[in-house]
């Protein structure tokens, strides 16, 4: 069995981390520790006075967070559902001990150290460690991560929209600006209210919460969306009036050449081999039911052809156009689902070892 430690536990990440390591069948948790913010909630509180569905399931102590605390738990791999600010300080000195990190924060998702004073309002306290650091995005980085000792999981709307997007830009289906550049790409994503964490705020309280949106232009996810999926985007955040889930509609033209056909071709030629990315059937759409408390990312597409869908007109003003939807868990494939996906891969177990832990531990409270 792998020993498993998980900093933050006390989030919304954090329970969702440790919901599915209860119910993976080759790990222990060995430690649960209260991020920076939470210490004062920590010490002798049983993890399940935190969350109650973990009663007689999980009742470990949430632990004020040290990095001697967590090393003495002798971990094969840790977990870190902290802000990025903590992460930061965090990960090198876990690493350092010769540890395994995965980060669900932004803390070590670019190789850049310039985003950091640009996006996160400060300059990144350890720059040396970003180029260790490997993206934690399986479907593109699988090799990458089986090798590194430092994860920087994804963001849950950068999942949604990389793994849409990437493989089309990649195979130059998006057209192109009058300098050669691909043209920037619209995506607007609606997120559940748990993608706002757990600290109360006025706009996720019951009687508050509405769909709009926020962040518009300044969003952080913008430059890990235009890093990852390869081309400049405009982004716009929405708050959902749901619980869990996010939907991303993406709006670009496509190259000369390109159609519904040869979309869906590439599409599919990409996940052929994936377990979590599901391409929907024409005309079926993604949507939050259909992924939520899994792993998958569901990807659909339409396209309305245009005077270039054959070659006939290169330079027409009327090119092909194709929308693209995606739909995730934030908390899932979002967040705490592509962390464990990515240990497993770490640690050389199944990579879906554990990803269904959310019905094992349903199915254990209506014994």
């Amino acid at each position: 069995m792998k020993k498993i430690a998980v900093i933050g536990a006390g989030g919304y990440s954090g329970a969702e981390l440790v919901e599915l390591l209860v119910g993976h069948p080759g790990v222990e948790i060995v430690g649960l520790f209260a991020s920076a913010k939470r210490e004062g909630e920590a010490g002798a509180t049983r993890y399940s006075k935190v969350f109650g569905r973990f009663r007689g399931v999980m009742d470990l102590p949430l632990r004020a967070t040290s990095i001697d605390a967590v090393a003495a738990t002798m971990p094969d791999a840790v977990f870190l559902a902290t802000p990025h600010e903590a992460s930061m300080e965090l990960a090198p000195a876990l690493v350092e001990r010769g540890l395994n990190v995965l980060d669900l924060s932004a803390a070590f998702r670019f190789k850049d150290a310039g985003v950091y004073p640009a996006f996160y309002g400060g300059p990144h306290a350890h720059p040396a460690s970003l180029a260790s650091a490997v993206y934690g995005l399986p479907e593109l980085f699988r090799d990458q991560i089986r090798k590194a000792n430092l994860i920087g999981v994804p963001g849950c709307y950068p999942t949604s929209a990389i793994l849409a997007l990437r493989p089309l830009i990649q195979a130059g289906a998006l057209a192109l600006s009058s300098t050669g550049a691909p043209q920037r790409v619209i995506i607007d994503a609606a997120s559940g209210v748990s993608g706002a964490g757990r600290s109360a705020t006025q706009k996720s309280l019951f009687c508050e919460v509405s769909f709009q949106p926020y962040a518009v232009f300044s969003h952080r996810h913008r430059p890990e969306i235009e890093t990852y999926a390869g081309c400049p985007v405009i982004f716009t955040p929405h708050l959902g009036c749901w619980n869990r889930g996010i939907v991303s509609t993406i709006h670009a033209d496509l190259a000369p050449g390109w159609n519904q056909t040869r979309v869906r071709e590439t599409l599919a030629r990409a996940y052929a081999h994936e377990r979590f990315v599901r391409l929907c059937d024409a005309g079926d759409w993604p949507s939050v039911l259909d992924v939520v408390r899994t792993n998958f990312c569901d990807i659909g597409f339409a396209v309305e052809p245009g005077a270039n869908t054959n070659d006939s007109n290169p330079t027409s003003t009327n090119p092909a156009h194709i929308i693209l939807v995606s739909a995730i868990d934030n908390l899932t494939k979002g967040a705490a689902g592509q962390a464990l996906q990515c240990m497993n891969i770490m640690l050389g177990l199944d990579e879906a070892a554990g990803l269904g832990a959310a019905e094992k531990l349903t199915s254990h409270h209506t014994k």
